[in-house]
């Protein structure tokens, strides 16, 4: 113990007393004062808050840095003594306390280097709030620049949806704010300001007129000097529409061709902005049109208005120059194709005839007749007429000339007004006919044949030799140099049964077809019952044919042949039969009288008065086409073949119809694809009895 005492007293500083009547005086005194200084203090810290509400409410008013909100929150005392003499120098003399604050210079260096703990936050607290501050007044300057763009003055609905947008970008902007308090951060609160409409007074958003949008619109109107009512010039006969000068376009009601025909026949529109245009529905016989348009326009002081007006167009029917020279005078054509085949059968022109749909050649075409051995095609230009007779060179062998006959002229102005009429004759060579080469052409293409079949058709004729399967091409030029005829055609074909087939050699692929040389012993169906005639022939049919197929060729055994070629080779053995293709008609006879599931298109044509006796016989060969159509494949290729929305198949036609007979797959059908309009439902009609199945 007297080691600790002599340690406790030496460790007392020197100038200090040890005489313990002293010690207990000071002991007393210091208590009366430690006493006294807690009244003080409390009476001290009573006023010390009511001048913080005080000065708390006036900062409010004023505004305070934070700074100042450090020095009331717990700052250092004399920190805190000059910045309460610095807001009673500024209220004396009417002076802005945040400036004020800021003067004082000295006093808070000095607490800053010694309170370098408690300033460091604030002054990061203060440096976010100032880049805050920046951020808020770029996204405002964004705002301001993207309503004047985009029409800061729309409509009440659009001040609803402004509004509504600008309380959803606060959203983030407040929960920003919260997370900031959290942490301890000083945030500066921003409000989205509002101003008087300077005519009206009502509260608005503020904008570059400082008005809201119904006194804007009764200042300015933006559709003035607008069209409002424009005539435009309809054909009634063909649905155009006249664009100045000389220009027809062909539009239906409501359509978007019509719709921008429309707005360009508008004048001074490039005052403006376009921003939406609609058709109002109106009675398709008033023979007017209304469009709704909205555009924009920059008004007072930079402000963007939005307005909508109704542009009313009259039609006045006047009928472009074809159509009336069609309705003055129905023959009064400029151009005139003929074409002709020389054969007993329509065949070729239901082929091209489809041909001519699919690349749409006579689309320009005034009239269409059908004539007794091929059909005439009317124009209103002689360059459609040319234009027509290339497209059917490229398709068919023809050869063609043209004529011209003088309608009138005008000699002083020297003017020549003509009718073209061009002759284009088809070669009588069809799909599977039977042919016998003169000499000269069989020697050119390497003593082929002579007896050959005709294969193909194109702008050249593919030939096959069905005893040697030896094939050859026989361009136009070729052919016109000599002009043969077929020796026996499709019409004189016999049906065959195959009683038995030997293949001699493998098959082989020939013109993009594919043939297989075999001997066959075949009868014909007519013999069974009367004789037993049986013919050893070879055919080249041996990759489709069987022992029971049906097959039908020419007979040349009982064909009476009086062809001037064909008796110029006197040492040809003639086979007894030449078998063309495979048949199918006793496997079609449970199907006959059924509609197929597809079907084809045909041009409007006239049909001549010459011609009418004979439409049961062109029935029954536009059937023996669309037979060859399901038959062969290669025909089909350049045809466009529709479903037909009719045709409702039965579980029993599938399950008894065969599965051998050919038809075409459903993969090959084209929708029929038809814009109906109330207009035009007579046209339609019309369509669609120009289908046939």
């Amino acid at each position: 113990m007297a080691d600790s005492a002599s340690k406790t007293l030496e460790d007392q500083p020197p100038n200090q007393s040890s005489n313990p009547q002293m010690d207990t005086k000071t002991v007393e005194e210091e208590e009366e004062k430690s006493q006294q200084e807690e009244v003080k203090s409390e009476n001290a810290s009573k006023a010390e808050g009511e001048a913080a509400a005080e000065d708390e409410e006036e900062d409010e008013e004023a505004g305070e840095c934070g700074f100042c909100l450090f020095m009331k929150g717990g700052g250092c005392k004399e920190s805190f003594t000059a910045w309460e003499e610095c807001i009673e120098e500024a209220e004396k003399k009417k002076e802005d306390i945040v400036e004020k604050c800021f003067e004082i210079t000295s006093v808070l260096k000095e607490c800053m280097m010694a309170h370098s703990d408690y300033y460091e936050p604030i002054l990061k607290a203060e440096k976010a709030a100032e880049a805050e501050a920046v951020k808020e007044l770029e996204k405002e300057k964004a705002a301001e620049s993207s309503e004047q763009r985009n029409a800061a003055v729309a409509s009440e609905n659009s001040e609803q949806h402004s509004g509504s947008s600008g309380k959803q970008d606060a959203l983030p902007a407040m929960a920003e704010e919260a997370m900031a308090e959290d942490a301890g951060m000083f945030m500066v609160h921003q409000t989205v300001g509002s101003v008087l409409c300077c005519k009206c007074g009502i509260p608005m958003a503020p904008n570059a007129a400082n008005m809201c949008v119904k006194c804007l619109r009764s200042e300015v109107d933006i559709t003035e000097g607008l069209q409002k009512h424009v005539t435009i010039v309809h054909c009634p006969e063909c649905e155009c529409y006249l664009q100045p000068p000389r220009t027809w376009i062909k539009a239906q009601l409501e359509s978007k061709v019509l719709l921008t025909f429309c707005v360009k026949r508008l004048k001074n529109l490039n005052k403006v902005r376009l921003v939406h245009a609609e058709f109002i529905w109106t009675e398709p016989h008033s023979k007017r049109i209304k469009v709704k348009l909205k555009v924009q326009k920059e008004v007072l002081n930079g402000a963007i208005l939005e307005q909508s007006y109704i542009v009313e167009y009259v039609q006045q029917e006047h009928m472009c120059e074809s159509c009336s020279r069609v309705q003055a005078n129905p023959d009064q054509w400029v151009a005139s194709v003929q074409l002709r085949q020389h054969v007993s059968h329509r065949r070729t022109f239901f082929y091209l005839e489809q041909l001519i749909l699919k690349h749409g050649a006579a689309a320009s075409a005034i009239k269409i007749k059908q004539m007794e051995q091929g059909i005439d095609f009317f124009f209103s230009n002689r360059s459609h007429g040319v234009k027509f007779v290339e497209f059917v060179g490229k398709v068919a062998p023809v050869r063609s000339r043209s004529d011209k006959q003088l309608v009138s002229h005008d000699s002083k102005s020297n003017n020549y007004n003509y009718k073209h009429t061009f002759s284009v004759e088809i070669s009588p060579i069809c799909r599977e006919d039977l042919i016998c080469l003169p000499p000269k052409v069989r020697s050119s293409l390497g003593n082929l044949g002579p007896l050959v079949i005709c294969t193909k058709v194109t702008n050249s004729i593919a030939l096959l030799d069905p005893l040697t399967l030896r094939h050859c091409f026989l361009d136009t030029d070729q052919y016109w140099r000599y002009s043969f005829k077929s020796l026996h055609t499709s019409r004189e074909l016999v049906e065959y049964i195959v009683l038995d087939m030997e293949i001699i050699s493998p098959e082989v692929n020939v013109g993009g077809s594919r043939y297989a040389l075999a001997d066959a012993q075949v009868a014909r169906v007519s013999d069974f019952g009367k004789n037993d005639t049986i013919f050893n022939i070879k055919t080249h049919l041996g990759h489709i044919l069987s022992p029971g197929d049906y097959a039908l060729g020419y007979d040349m055994y009982g064909a009476n042949s009086n062809d001037d070629e064909l008796e110029k080779y006197r040492s040809l053995v003639i086979p007894d039969a030449i078998l063309i293709k495979k048949s199918y008609e006793e496997k079609r006879q449970k199907k006959r009288g059924k509609p197929r599931p597809w079907k084809l298109k045909s041009l409007g044509m006239e049909i001549d008065d010459k011609n009418k006796t004979d439409q049961e016989k062109v029935e029954s060969e536009y059937e023996q086409f669309l037979k060859d159509l399901e038959e062969n494949p290669e025909m089909r290729f350049n045809m466009s073949l529709y479903k037909n929305e009719e045709y409702q198949p039965s579980e029993m036609a599938s399950m008894t119809d065969g599965e051998d007979a050919p038809s075409v797959p459903l993969e090959e059908l084209l929708d029929d694809l038809k814009l109906r309009d109330s207009d035009h439902d007579v046209e339609d009609e019309e369509d669609d009895s120009s289908m046939r199945e």
